[in-house]
């Protein structure tokens, strides 16, 4: 039975010296995932044309990255741990890298999956050891600040992802948008190597290999039960065993993670209903999130038209809305006014209504759109650093690549489900309003026979996008709901253990 965990003792020198400039060291090496995961939303047309990608092949250039990172961030967080966060950084940036040019210079989909497979072994070091570092080299008063510029930096990856893309997209071939990652990661190493302190458990746990095979496993084969759904229908074998598989192997992994005393996932946190919350509302907002801006970009390209430049321009001012809010320091201030619980139910809320906005008044021109774009941000600004600070604040501070690991784990996964469940409620609804043997919109509308038919494939297309969106709403809402009745149910109950003490 592994031990139970105690709060870690508060931090009482003043933080690192060059702390802030570390800071912005290690937001740099982040960015280089985020820049892939945004960058290849606007090559989505080029990839069906020139690699003859259907929907499901998308799919996977998106999930493979997810899944294999998300599987790994434990372990990756544990090795920082126990080995050294800078050696992971370093290393993480290095097989990032490598897998970049594997990626670019791929000539199939199966070979771009692969690669994006392989990037996502260099991703899970580099998601993990970056907030990891951050949580070491600030005090805790400063910690909130510093987790916003940490959550500020996603954003921008957000916002400049698509803009990098859509010029790169313009100018030269799609294999650019992966081999543009290279000059970030050089310059990412060598910041690393001259700026960043060493920092480990000297107590590290031993590394959980069979932990992470059976959540790879087991997550893996959730996401393609889902993606599978729609084209080999929900009832048929192949989907019902996957499925049933999936989650025999996560059912197994709990086992095992409860048992050994060298846990990857230490099932003691969940008895921290600020931990259970803030995980319950990050499972959810990545899951209405990343499906829903997934199919935005499509909308943008597919039905209103607008180039890959155009769609990344159209979608910015979401991310600048962190940006402005999480670099001021305004949505620290205003998590510290409100409380953790106000804060993230606030956040969500903005956001869901934020999805209403762009699933129902996009037809309508693209005023409804910047409104839904604006109010996700401003959400996002206000609720992602709470949660991700209410994750990491229950975690011992020796542990802090472990708490990393579970936060990214959960965004990586929420993220990869989102766009798998939203999809698929997508094609789903596409494939009975227009029931012909295409296997994506493009192949649709290149058999369609004429401009009346042309105009009812691609308001089929809209109506499964707005449905969509609507379902992310929803998950959104609810998580937010969740984690901030939680979140006040535990601050309460640390109310009450203090004044009887």
């Amino acid at each position: 039975m592994p031990p139970t965990h105690t709060p870690a003792p508060a931090q009482t020198h003043q933080g690192h010296p060059q702390r802030w400039l570390i800071l912005g060291v290690i937001c740099l090496a982040q960015l280089t995932v985020l820049l892939d995961n945004t960058v290849l939303n606007v090559a989505i047309p080029s990839l069906t044309r020139e690699l003859g990608a259907g929907t499901a092949d998308i799919q996977w250039m998106i999930n493979a990255y997810s899944l294999v990172q998300s599987g790994l961030l434990l372990t990756a967080g544990s090795a920082a741990d126990r080995y050294g966060r800078k050696k992971m950084l370093v290393a993480g940036l290095v097989l990032f890298g490598i897998g970049s040019v594997a990626a670019g210079l791929s000539h199939s989909t199966g070979q771009l999956i692969a690669a994006r497979a392989g990037m996502g072994v260099g991703g899970a070091l580099l998601l993990t050891t970056t907030l990891a570092v951050a949580m070491q080299i600030f005090t805790p008063d400063e910690q909130p600040k510093a987790i916003g510029v940490w959550s500020a930096v996603n954003a921008l990856g957000f916002a400049t992802g698509p803009l990098l893309g859509g010029f790169m997209l313009d100018h030269f071939w799609w294999g650019a948008i992966f081999l543009v990652n290279l000059p970030v990661v050089a310059l990412g190493i060598v910041a690393v190597v001259a700026l960043v302190p060493e920092s480990k458990n000297p107590r590290g746990d031993r590394p959980d290999l069979l932990g992470a095979l059976l959540s790879t496993i087991g997550m893996s084969a959730l996401v393609y039960a889902i993606i599978s759904g729609p084209e080999h229908g929900w009832a048929s074998g192949r989907v019902m065993a996957t499925a049933v598989g999936a989650v025999a192997v996560l059912a197994l992994f709990a086992h095992w993670e409860s048992r050994i005393p060298y846990p990857m996932l230490d099932l003691h946190f969940f008895r921290d209903r600020r931990f259970t919350g803030a995980v319950a509302g990050a499972v959810l907002i990545t899951f209405g999130m990343g499906g829903a801006l997934f199919l935005l970009t499509q909308h943008l390209q597919f039905v209103l038209g607008y180039g890959p430049l155009e769609a990344g321009l159209r979608t910015a001012p979401l991310a600048l809305a962190v940006v402005a809010l999480n670099f001021s320091g305004l949505s620290a201030k205003w998590t510290a006014k409100l409380g953790t619980p106000v804060s993230i139910a606030l956040g969500m809320v903005l956001m869901s209504g934020g999805l209403v906005s762009i699933a129902t008044l996009t037809a309508h021109g693209y005023v409804g759109t910047l409104l839904g774009l604006l109010l996700i941000g401003v959400g996002c600004a206000i609720a992602n650093p709470a949660m991700a600070h209410a994750i990491m604040s229950a975690i011992p501070r020796e542990k802090a690549g472990v708490g990393a690991g579970i936060n990214g784990t959960l965004a990586e996964f929420g993220n990869g489900l989102g766009v798998a469940v939203l999809g698929a409620v997508l094609n789903s609804r596409f494939a009975a309003l227009i029931p012909v043997a295409a296997t994506s919109l493009p192949a649709a509308l290149a058999s369609a026979g004429s401009a009346d038919e042309r105009g009812r494939i691609t308001d089929a297309f809209s109506s499964g996008l707005e449905t969509s969106q609507l379902v992310g709403a929803v998950a959104v809402l609810l998580g937010g709901l969740l984690a901030a009745a939680l979140l006040r149910r535990a601050e309460r109950e640390d109310s009450a253990v203090a004044v009887s003490v």
